[in-house]
């Protein structure tokens, strides 16, 4: 089914996770990663259209996500033509396309590439938000910045870390840096923590709870450190990613 400017109708499907990460699927036999998407067939509305191609290409059902927006028009990519079949070419031209964002609610375990007999994908990840960007084939990446852009604004906040986030804010705006505003003993066992660890203003952890408390440790540093000569650190020229 295609319009008077053949472009074929379409769904795209941006899947996120509890971490603002994004679905990212390589198609089967190929090196190719996209998002999900599929064509609307005739009579199908944009949405029942993702809600069966989410079920296709991911084995999803309704009830595992939560419709979060949707691009307000049409998103559209013309499609080189070595890419399109011998028969097709002349009239069909590319996709235009409807884009969702989708929160996922249910486990990694219920995604299930096999959900019919004519998979989509053959692998899959969790991607950050805008990596796809770099890795999409070139003729769809329009489309894709566009689409990324436009929802990004919806894409659901983590409560607990702004809070601590806009508290620091606050900090900055009054004057005083939120580390120098911390207890000493705070700002040592900030040091301290394990990768992924978070500590919101005022509290405290204590690396070492057998007696020795980081105040004292502190101070053993600053006995052992006193005579040693302050050497700064080479510094280091930049580079692109």
């Amino acid at each position: 089914m295609l319009d008077r400017d053949g472009f074929r109708p379409n769904v795209g499907i941006i899947l996120l996770n509890q971490r603002n990460q994004v679905f990212w699927g390589k198609r089967i036999r190929t090196h190719s990663w996209q998002f999900p998407q599929g064509g609307i067939d005739r009579g199908e509305s944009p949405e029942q259209a993702m809600f069966r191609e989410l079920h296709e290409e991911v084995g999803l059902l309704p009830e595992q996500v939560r419709i979060i927006a949707r691009t307000r028009d049409w998103l559209r990519y013309e499609v080189p033509d070595r890419y399109i079949r011998r028969d097709a070419r002349g009239h069909y031209k590319g996709q235009k396309q409807i884009w969702y964002l989708l929160q996922f609610v249910g486990q990694d375990w219920d995604l299930n590439l096999r959900a019919t007999n004519h998979p989509e994908f053959d692998a899959w990840r969790w991607n950050d938000y805008w990596v796809p960007l770099d890795v999409v084939v070139e003729f769809k990446r329009g489309v894709y910045e566009m689409a990324l852009t436009e929802l990004a604004r919806f894409l659901p906040r983590h409560e607990q870390r702004n809070r601590y986030l806009r508290s620091g804010m606050r900090a900055r705006e009054g004057g005083t840096a939120p580390e120098l505003m911390q207890p000493t003993a705070t700002r040592f066992n900030s040091m301290m923590l394990k990768p992924g660890m978070e500590l919101p203003p005022g509290a405290s952890f204590d690396p070492n709870p057998q007696g020795r408390k980081p105040a004292q440790m502190q101070a053993e540093d600053s006995g052992k450190n006193a005579a040693a000569p302050s050497v700064l650190p080479a510094k280091e020229g930049t580079h692109g990613d």
